[in-house]
């Protein structure tokens, strides 16, 4: 079986917003969590050799994505919560 072709960076980008297309943003994630998904069943997983590097791959990518939507979310919350008026009480 032909192994699938996997249309994304081979580092995280800066931001989720550079303009990617929607094809390829959707089967980014669809990877994400296929391999996300394949640890959670976690019988017999040999990351050493068959799917297992590419599935450590995706993995690790995905949680690289998630600390970075995280540290993006903390900017906004921060800024909103340092923009917002105060409510004396």
């Amino acid at each position: 079986m032909a192994t699938k072709t996997i249309a994304r960076p081979r580092t995280p980008v800066a931001s989720a917003d550079n303009a990617q297309h929607p094809a390829d943003l959707l089967e980014n994630t669809l990877s994400q969590l296929e391999a996300l998904l394949w640890v959670c069943h976690g019988e017999d997983i040999d990351w050493c050799s068959g799917d297992g590097p590419r599935r450590l791959d995706n993995l690790l990518w995905l949680a690289t994505d998630l600390a970075r939507k995280a540290g993006e979310l903390f900017q906004l919350s921060e800024k909103a919560r340092l923009g917002a008026p105060e409510t004396g009480g």
